[in-house]
């Protein structure tokens, strides 16, 4: 049996097991090496890494990680996870049987994309969601932002920080209030109701948004905030609290609803960097392992 199961290897999942490693914890971490940005050729907005691909950094964290000789890491996808009196049995897809006092769940969440032609192609190339990550690179450029009614109103007022060039695709009728509408238009930011067709792209690169009405915009970025699902069911075994976004509710420490069962990074949080992500499993590595320290003194 080890101390603490890490569900999940990418940003996280590592910093949560360097932690725990550096504080003499036995610590497995199971990946299947399938991350949420495996597309993303650059990450930004991380001290020290600025501009390196998540790839990259993530090859060097796991050269890291693995200089303490009580963390390992298990290329494979935990299929269920049970409660076994005091300790956790975590089955996985490769027919192995583990166990763990605590459960570190890092797995991420999927993606659920529009079904627009070419969206997928471009996702996350040249339509991303976070303008903290990426919205330094395309200022000034002509942006547009996919949604509607208030978030979509919300973000497109963020969005506009970084370009005056804005336009918003509502995707069918507008349902923005009057003063939001105003606002939009007070600022130059066009709106668009006509439902998108298509997107023309080379290599992911989109150059044109395409409507069913006939017509096209050239763009050369897009914002879009998809919807999405915990990637990993076994939350949902466990008898983890969602909040109403789908996230695992925790509190700041990482703890679930679940005692012993900890969430950390994208599936845990609306914040999805890989700052935030690093951070949350420092943090939560440490409580972790004061929690373990007291059952043993």
């Amino acid at each position: 049996m080890v101390d603490v199961i890490i569900i999940g290897g990418s940003f996280a999942g590592l910093s949560a097991a360097m932690g725990l490693g550096r504080s003499l914890k036995n610590v497995m971490v199971i990946d299947n090496n399938d991350p949420c940005n495996k597309k993303v050729a650059h990450s930004h907005n991380f001290i020290a890494h600025d501009g390196a691909s998540p790839a990259q950094i993530a090859l060097s964290a796991r050269q890291q990680v693995l200089k303490y000789p009580s963390v390992s890491i298990l290329n494979d996808t935990v299929l269920e996870a049970r409660p076994n009196n005091t300790h956790f049995d975590v089955r996985t897809a490769s027919g192995n049987l583990f166990t763990a006092r605590t459960l570190i769940i890092a797995s991420g969440v999927n993606d659920i994309l529009p079904n627009i032609e070419g969206f997928a192609a471009c996702w996350p190339t040249s339509i991303i969601h976070c303008p903290y990550c990426h919205g330094y690179e395309e200022r000034g450029k002509m942006l547009a932002v996919i949604a509607n009614g208030d978030e979509g109103f919300e973000y497109a007022r963020l969005i506009h920080n970084w370009s005056k060039y804005l336009t918003v695709f509502t995707n069918g009728p507008a349902t923005f209030t009057q003063l939001q509408r105003a606002k939009l238009e007070n600022n130059n930011i066009a709106i668009i109701e006509s439902p998108i067709a298509s997107l023309i792209h080379h290599n992911g690169q989109v150059s044109h948004v395409t409507l069913t009405n006939g017509g096209a915009l050239p763009v050369d970025f897009i914002f879009y905030k998809p919807a999405f699902g915990q990637k990993s069911d076994v939350p949902m075994q466990l008898g983890c609290d969602l909040t109403k976004a789908g996230h695992i509710q925790v509190n700041m420490f990482g703890e679930t609803s679940v005692p012993g069962v900890f969430a950390i990074g994208d599936c845990a949080s609306p914040m999805r960097s890989v700052a935030n992500a690093v951070a949350a499993g420092n943090f939560t590595s440490a409580y972790v392992n004061k929690l373990l320290i007291e059952e043993d003194f």
